[in-house]
């Protein structure tokens, strides 16, 4: 059986799309790209915006148009959140979070008579998805360790989809990091709803950065990676840790969605721009070539213009090296749809623009520091049309292009960077790692 699976949304949701896939190939289906033809396609949903549950039903349409005899499924968060809304009639089954065994039934053929299959998240009190052991177009694996939230951002419809937060135990985690490992990952990237939240349900409790510990002892995989950690939990502890160790990558990314105090209050985020201030020192201090990146939202409803540019100058001066921008966009069920002074789309695009200039400059200015310098990049993807140039990243994530053989695919060779060439930094390998 063909199958093909399309995802939209988050690392997570990456993650939810790698184990569907994983356990697809264990019953003998054949995954295969969703432009192909397929006997069944998932539709792996975001629902973190009104535009992402839409997108989510064009995926739908398409895949009906692609084969008019396929069954089609949509899981996901949108189909967890708003299952009817999810079953048009292109679709022939959704399938909520946590209940893999019956998205594979339907894949199968298996389910009759019921065409919505979601249960109540609220209630759960385990990580049910795990297990993924190929990624897509991937030579560097993610590894789900929580799930869930229970911060309830007034933006945020994710702690109503996947339910409270809740943590993979120790034992498990350092498992799939072993079998990563087997299978020839250089590199592991932890991911979670709220991974900073990790912890706190388990019996007896346990911090991130103790996991973390136990995973440097195990020293399973060359390279570990944090992929969203909330400003409160950037801890001295943890910084210590990333500063003593070489598996974990010097990389913070660090959402903190406004840099104003009242824009933040309104958010309903914990914490202030003064904690911002302190943990960014901390963090130069400790890992003076660490990338920090940071997710900002442009155009809250209620902010200023006073409160934007108050908000662009802190971005300005504190050492972040990249950001990933969101203009806001409305989500029906939050808190935020019904807070005043929603702002006209254009004002939104507008500030959006300027933030995305301001992140460049910074990406930019950072890079530049790395050239005429050596580092060691873990090459990542092939030469395109046969170019004979590679990609890879630095463990502080800088994109790095140089010219290779195909051998090195998934090793982490000595590269001096040469120049900064739009956006991407440019270098000459080593000629023992190019032998």
């Amino acid at each position: 059986m063909r199958v093909a699976v399309t995802t939209l949304g988050c690392k997570v949701n990456q993650y939810d799309a790698a184990t569907i896939e994983t356990r697809l190939r264990q019953e003998g289906c054949t995954i295969v790209p969703f432009d192909e033809g397929a006997d069944v396609y998932i539709v792996n949903t975001c629902t973190v915006t009104d535009r992402a549950d839409a997108e989510s039903r064009q995926l739908a349409r398409r895949a009906r148009r692609f084969n008019a005899a396929a069954r089609v499924i949509m899981t996901g968060c949108f189909a967890q959140i708003s299952p009817r809304a999810a079953t048009i009639p292109e679709v022939d089954h959704v399938v909520g979070l946590n209940r893999l065994p019956d998205l594979i039934r339907a894949v199968h053929g298996e389910v009759t008579g019921e065409r919505i299959l979601v249960n109540d998240l609220r209630t759960a009190r385990r990580v049910a998805t795990l297990g993924a052991e190929s990624f897509t177009g991937q030579t560097r694996a993610f590894l789900k360790i929580q799930e869930g939230c229970d911060l309830f951002c007034t933006f945020c419809i994710v702690p109503f989809a996947r339910g409270r937060s809740r943590s993979v135990p120790p034992r498990q985690v350092l498992e799939q990091l072993q079998m990563l490992a087997g299978r020839g990952f250089q590199e592991v990237v932890l991911t979670g709803v709220h991974l900073g939240g990790y912890g706190a349900d388990l019996d007896p409790p346990i911090e991130l950065t103790k996991l973390l510990q136990m995973i440097v002892e195990l020293s399973a995989v060359p390279r570990l990676r944090l992929s969203s950690i909330d400003p409160p939990e950037i801890t001295t502890q943890l910084l210590d840790l990333m500063a003593n160790t070489d598996v974990l990558c010097p990389h913070l990314h660090i959402p903190i969605q406004a840099g104003q105090d009242d824009v933040l209050r309104r958010m309903r985020r914990k914490y202030d721009t003064h904690l911002v201030r302190e943990m960014c020192a901390a963090i130069r201090s400790r890992l003076p070539e660490a990338a920090i990146g940071t997710d900002i939202i442009a155009g809250f409803p209620g902010e200023t213009a006073a409160q934007f540019e108050h908000s662009l100058h802190l971005l300005e001066v504190l050492p972040f090296t990249y950001f990933h921008v969101f203009p806001y966009s409305r989500r029906s069920g939050t808190t935020a749809v019904k807070l005043g002074g929603h702002l006209p789309p254009a004002e939104i695009k507008q500030r959006a623009q300027r933030l995305r200039r301001l992140g460049q400059q910074k990406r930019a200015q950072f890079a530049l520091g790395f050239v005429g310098r050596e580092a060691r990049v873990l090459v990542e993807e092939k030469p395109a049309n046969g170019s004979g140039w590679l990609t890879g990243y630095t463990r502080n994530y800088q994109r790095v292009e140089f010219p290779g053989p195909l051998g090195l695919m998934n090793r982490e060779v000595d590269v001096r960077i040469v120049s900064l060439r739009d956006d991407k930094l440019i270098g000459d390998m080593r000629k023992a790692d190019a032998a």
